[in-house]
C-alpha cells in the first residue's frame, strides 16, 4: 500500500478546492493511501484581510519568520510522496506553510521524501518556489514536480480583481473588473495530475526519482514576468529589514512606515514597472538566448 500526504493550508478555500481535484484520483485508489493535514496558525490570519493589517505581515512574510501553528498528527512517520500546495503571500510561500517548512515535525516528515509542490496564485510565483526549493533542499526532500494555477484574467486586471477579493471576500465586488481567482475550469482540469501521480504510483513499485507530469503543461512561464519580478522580490527584502526595525507588527510606528512603503509600491508599479517593461521590449533581440535559459530553469522540472 502506497502512502502519500498532502499538507494543506488555504485562506480563501481555492487551494482546498485545487487540491480536491488533484487528489481526487489518488484517494480513489485501493492501492493508496491518501491523507491531508490542515495547517492552521494559532492566531488565524484574517478573510477577507483588513487593508492596514494585510500589509502589516508583508515584513514577516517575505522573511518567513514562522508563526505559532496548531499541533497536527499525520498517521505516519514517513510517506511515499508529500503533495505540498500553496499560496504565495508577497512573492513568498504563505507563512502558515513556511512556518511548517521550518518546524522540526517537516524535519522528520520530508528527510528524504518525493515532493510535489502546487501552486495556486494571481500571476508571479517564480520568487516563492525559489524559496520553497530551497526549504525542500535544506530538510533533504526531494522536488520531483510543480503545478502552477494562476489567475488568467490579465495582469492589469488581475492587479485590480485580487486585492480586492483579499479585501473584501468577493471574487467580483464590481461589475467592471473580471472575477478573481483561478478559472473553474482549469481547477477541474487539474485532475490529470492526480491521473498521472495515481498510474506511476499504481503500476511501479519502485521509489518515486523522476517528474510524473513532463508533458502535461504542468507551468506557464511569463517571460515578461521574470525580470519584474526578480527586482521585486529584491525590494521586497530590503523594505522587509527596514520595516522590522521601524517596529512591532502591530505599533504605529509599524503603520506609519506601511502607509509610506505603499506609496512607494504604487508609484513603482505606476512608473518604474512599465518603463522597465518597455525596455526589456527594445532590448528582447539581445536576451533572446538568455531568456530561453531562464524559462527552462524555472519550468523545471516538470516542464511546459
Amino acid at each position: 500500500m502506497r502512502k502519500v500526504l498532502a499538507i494543506n493550508y488555504s485562506q480563501t478555500g481555492q487551494l482546498s478546492r485545487i487540491l480536491q481535484s488533484i487528489s481526487q484520483p489518488i484517494s480513489q485508489s485501493e492501492k493508496i493511501e491518501f491523507e491531508v493535514i490542515n495547517i492552521e496558525p494559532t492566531r488565524p490570519f484574517p478573510f477577507p484581510w483588513p487593508f492596514l493589517q494585510f500589509f502589516r505581515i508583508f515584513p514577516e512574510t517575505v522573511a518567513m519568520q514562522p508563526v505559532d501553528l496548531k499541533p497536527v498528527t499525520p498517521k505516519h512517520e514517513q510517506y511515499d510522496l508529500i503533495i505540498l500546495p500553496y499560496q504565495v503571500w508577497f512573492l513568498s510561500p504563505s507563512l502558515p506553510i513556511a512556518s511548517f517548512l521550518q518546524s522540526a515535525q517537516a524535519k522528520s516528515l520530508f528527510a528524504n521524501t518525493p515532493v510535489v509542490t502546487v501552486i495556486g496564485c494571481r500571476g508571479m510565483w517564480l520568487m516563492a518556489q525559489e524559496k520553497v526549493k530551497a526549504q525542500l533542499l535544506h530538510l533533504q526532500a526531494k522536488l520531483l514536480d510543480n503545478v502552477v494555477l494562476s489567475d488568467d484574467c490579465g495582469a492589469f486586471f488581475s492587479f485590480l480583481a485580487t486585492p480586492l477579493w483579499m479585501l473584501t471576500g468577493k471574487k467580483k465586488p464590481l461589475s467592471w473588473v473580471p472575477a478573481a481567482g483561478i478559472a473553474d475550469e482549469d481547477i477541474i482540469a487539474a485532475e490529470r495530475f492526480g491521473l498521472a501521480i495515481k498510474n506511476r504510483l499504481e503500476n511501479d513499485p519502485t521509489p518515486l526519482n523522476h517528474s510524473m507530469l513532463k508533458g502535461l503543461s504542468a507551468v506557464t512561464i511569463n517571460e515578461k514576468l521574470i525580470a519584474s519580478e526578480r527586482m521585486a522580490n529584491h525590494s521586497f527584502g530590503i523594505w522587509s529589514k527596514i520595516l522590522r526595525k521601524i517596529g512591532p507588527q502591530q505599533s504605529t510606528r509599524r503603520g506609519f512606515g506601511l502607509v509610506i512603503y505603499v506609496i512607494f509600491l504604487l508609484t513603482l508599479i505606476l512608473t518604474v514597472v512599465p518603463i522597465s517593461a518597455l525596455i526589456k521590449k527594445l532590448i528582447s533581440p539581445l536576451t533572446r538566448n538568455k531568456i530561453v535559459e531562464q524559462k527552462k530553469y524555472y519550468a523545471e522540472p516538470s516542464g511546459e
